[in-house]
């Protein structure tokens, strides 16, 4: 069975009474290219679900690049927006199948990231 833990790949293979765990380091993929905040985020995600969360919670939705980590977010939404970043989630978003005519293919796969604003503060993007 294996599982992965703080970069930490576990495996463990049955045993009498308790399994056995033997942990070996997973190689990081660094990035060679540092991102500028406007490389990062690329587009505000306006929808209605997303208007609700901003006027409600203080939550603003961007389409963001792929490579880009939590920390380059928090630092692409001070500079470009003035505002302090309370808390930040993304997901990775996989292509949808698409047809066009007689071919068959999908989009592309893409990254959200959902900033939560500290108390009291907002991005006006309209």
């Amino acid at each position: 069975m294996w599982g992965l833990l703080g970069g930490l790949r576990i495996v463990q293979s049955p045993g009498f009474g308790e399994s056995m765990r033997k942990l070996r380091e997973i190689p990081q993929i660094e990035r060679h290219v540092p991102l500028e905040p406007h490389q990062v985020i690329l587009r505000p995600l306006l929808t209605e679900k997303g208007v609700h969360r901003s006027t409600r919670y203080g939550q603003y939705s961007f389409e963001v690049d792929p490579m880009a980590t939590k920390d380059d977010v928090r630092t692409a939404v001070r500079s470009l927006f003035g505002v302090d970043v309370k808390k930040i989630r993304t997901q990775t978003r996989k292509g949808k199948p698409r047809r066009h005519r007689h071919r068959f293919g999908y989009t592309k796969d893409w990254k959200k990231a959902i900033v939560t604003l500290g108390e009291g503060q907002s991005i006006e993007l309209i």
